[in-house]
């Protein structure tokens, strides 16, 4: 599959849309502090009150990278969404694979579904080199 086909344009698609269906759910459930996001988040140390912030702040993020003219903005914002996450599962001392770098996961699926279905971003972020140039 060559990359800027439509089967990569495709792959690029779903690997954005599990990340933007994951980061809706979680999103939202703050945002209405549905009992298992509250609890969730004050087992990592954040207080109640800074639930629908932080729900907020996802939101936005998602939003952005969802929209094709914002999307490596809502990327960078992810990005750092995903960084705050891993920092607090290490700082908690959760398992390394599961817990602290699953937003690590989620990140590289993020910009891999975004290098793959925007050309701007594969000329900015090349990862192989053409041939004869």
């Amino acid at each position: 599959m060559a990359v800027g086909s439509k089967g990569s344009t495709w792959t690029g698609r779903i690997m954005s849309g599990l990340v933007v269906l994951f980061l809706l759910f979680d999103s939202i459930s703050k945002l209405f502090k549905a009992r298992a996001a509250v609890d969730g988040s004050t087992e990592l140390g954040f207080a109640e009150h800074h639930v629908v912030a932080i729900g907020l702040l996802g939101l936005i993020s998602v939003l952005l990278y969802l929209y094709p003219k914002t999307a490596v903005l809502g990327a960078i914002l992810l990005t750092g969404y995903f960084g705050g996450a891993a920092a607090t599962h290490l700082r908690l001392d959760n398992p390394l694979f599961s817990y602290t770098l699953f937003p690590v996961y989620v990140g590289i699926l993020a910009w891999g579904g975004l290098w793959l279905r925007n050309k701007e971003v594969r000329s900015i972020i090349p990862l192989y080199k053409k041939r004869g140039k």
